[in-house]
């Protein structure tokens, strides 16, 4: 089963740290990309092929990916003209199908999500995005959303009330407000589990200038085909400098939560 990641986020507001040279998925907690800690997350549940929606900077994910091996696993390189490069050690690699398909740079969620639909195989993919990490039970996600039969699963969490808020009914997601000014109910953590379906259902013409989480969710939770899975465990996403300084340090006092099953 594949996992869509949105990778366009400009991070604006990590300017600081980006220095306006990689897109918010690149920016690095312990070393790594968040999108790398992401994908390792998915990785440790068995997960391993991803297609990822670049836009803003794409290059540099494309180029982290090519390089892969080169930044991880010792290498004997020949200089002779058409040597091979030899890696060693190169056992100790994650070994994932990673497919980078561009999306535009000032795409919105819907169109990435609509133009990377021609490499999506299966029923169902998970969907998520490229700056928070959580330690959700992917796999039980996923058991959940099969269970119910229903076009979307998102995982609600309980964060600080500055992200959009979500009222359901048991587990049926009855409406969704974008971004309310104060909020004591749950909200669109990502980690998601869709059916290609949904794309023709909702993301039918041209998508490009909309947001997933706006009228395509809106309409499929009016619909009766948006489900919650509450997860009252760590969620954080990336979205300040603060917030950034505070995924390092859990990482750095080897307390990162969603790294226990790794």
């Amino acid at each position: 089963m594949q996992t869509v990641l949105l990778c366009g986020g400009k991070g604006t507001r990590l300017g600081e740290v980006t220095g306006n040279a990689v897109p918010k998925p690149m920016v690095r907690i312990g070393g790594r990309p968040i999108l790398w800690h992401i994908m390792k997350q998915y990785d440790s549940a068995g997960f391993s092929r991803f297609v990822i929606g670049a836009g803003y900077l794409s290059w540099s994910i494309k180029e982290y990916f090519l390089n892969y091996h080169a930044q991880l696993a010792d290498m004997t390189i020949s200089t002779a003209a058409r040597a091979p490069v030899r890696f060693h050690d190169s056992g100790s690699v994650e070994d994932w199908t990673v497919t980078i398909a561009e999306t535009g740079d000032d795409t919105l969620t819907a169109g990435r999500v609509k133009r990377v639909a021609k490499y999506i195989d299966g029923e169902d993919f998970f969907l998520t995005y490229g700056d928070g990490v959580s330690n959700v039970d992917l796999k039980a996600l996923l058991g959940f959303h099969r269970a119910h039969g229903k076009m979307l699963t998102i995982t609600g969490v309980v964060p600080p009330g500055r992200f959009g808020e979500l009222a359901v009914e048991g587990d049926r997601v009855r409406e969704m407000n974008e971004k309310p000014v104060t909020s004591d109910r749950y909200i669109n953590g990502g980690f998601m589990v869709v059916k290609k379906s949904f794309i023709g259902a909702f993301l039918s013409g041209d998508v490009d200038a909309v947001m997933l989480e706006r009228e395509p969710m809106q309409e499929a939770a009016e619909g009766g085909e948006m489900m919650l899975f509450r997860h009252n465990g760590f969620w954080q996403c990336m979205d300040t400098l603060r917030d950034w300084k505070y995924l390092n340090d859990l990482w750095a006092d080897g307390s990162a939560p969603w790294s226990d099953d790794w």
